[in-house]
């Protein structure tokens, strides 16, 4: 039993490391331009989305130009989801054996509801959500300074490679961590407040949609549709608010001789430019944000079911 709760275990990690991996590429790919054009308005104040648009498409090859930074974002984003997915699934599945009674945990997820995931409190929600971002979030930091460098138009970078060779020789290591406070304070509170949101979203939609079904019986498309409107929703309000970390983070990591710190950072935007500046690229990243949360969820919620479902019917074989 104990090899088989092991084995069970270790499949589960990687159903959610993968389905976090694919959903996190395909959105990094498809929205890149989001990403691209967000950067290059929170850059300096002067910048707006209309005047942003126009001098990339003065380039060359425009398609090209608008998903340049495609390779750093997917690799960031990819492994992001699927590290943050990993340890928000290790994190919630440990708090469920602890929050619910042990008979209870095989049918958690029979609950009526549009979700694959252990049913929470919200204070459960909102702490594992912040800790696996921001556990995420250190570990993926290099890639995420390499990524707004490498989008930015402040430095001409010709390959991944060579930013992060820059990077080293004009920051050393520290370098790939500039910015690295302003990040977790948008992440960690993003993200808790993302997981809280997300799950009260599902429940309200989940009622509108098909009450008193169960998970396993909720058709797949009914499914889909109230975690990819959930997921919009949630990223939507939470991008809202955590934006001005948003701001202070990119200038931090473009400039950091400039902008010393988070507190520096902020201080100098507001009384240079006004509060207007930490709101800079909201609506690209309000946007970018809904989208590319809803698509990742309903993937990676979809992802999940499908593979433990097929999981299941493949070891019940055998008992």
């Amino acid at each position: 039993m104990s090899q088989q709760g092991g084995r069970s275990s270790k499949s589960s990690s990687s159903f959610h490391f993968v389905a976090g991996l694919g959903s996190g590429v395909f959105g990094a790919v498809l929205l890149q331009p989001f990403d691209l054009l967000k950067t290059r308005v929170q850059q300096s104040g002067s910048h707006s989305i209309r005047s942003a648009i126009r001098d990339i498409a003065r380039s060359p090859n425009a398609v090209a130009a608008f998903w340049r930074g495609t390779v750093p974002s997917a690799l960031r984003t990819g492994m992001g989801s699927a590290i943050y997915f990993t340890t928000l699934n290790t994190i919630r599945q440990q708090a469920a054996l602890l929050t619910l009674p042990s008979t209870s945990t095989s049918t958690s997820h029979r609950r009526p509801s549009s979700s694959a995931l252990p049913k929470l409190s919200n204070t459960t929600n909102l702490l594992s959500g912040a800790f696996a971002r921001a556990f995420a979030g250190f570990i993926l930091m290099p890639l995420t300074v390499i990524k707004v460098r490498y989008e930015s138009s402040m430095y001409s970078y010709h390959s991944v490679l060579g930013a992060a060779r820059d990077i080293y020789r004009t920051d050393r290591i520290p370098g790939f961590f500039a910015g690295f406070g302003a990040t977790a304070m948008r992440d960690a509170p993003y993200a808790g407040l993302y997981v809280v949101s997300y799950e009260q979203f599902k429940k309200r939609l989940g009622h509108i949609y098909g009450p008193g079904s169960a998970a396993t019986d909720m058709a797949s498309s009914v499914s889909a549709t109230i975690n990819f409107s959930s997921g919009a929703l949630a990223g939507a309000t939470c991008s809202f608010i955590s934006n001005p970390f948003d701001a202070v983070k990119t200038r931090i990591q473009l400039q950091p001789h400039v902008y010393r710190n988070m507190f520096h950072a902020c201080q100098m935007m507001v009384t240079q430019e006004g509060v207007r500046s930490l709101y800079d690229g909201l609506a690209l990243r309000m946007t970018r944000k809904a989208i590319s949360s809803a698509l990742a969820w309903m993937l990676y919620e979809e992802l999940i079911r499908r593979a433990e479902s097929t999981w299941q019917r493949d070891t019940s074989r055998y008992v």
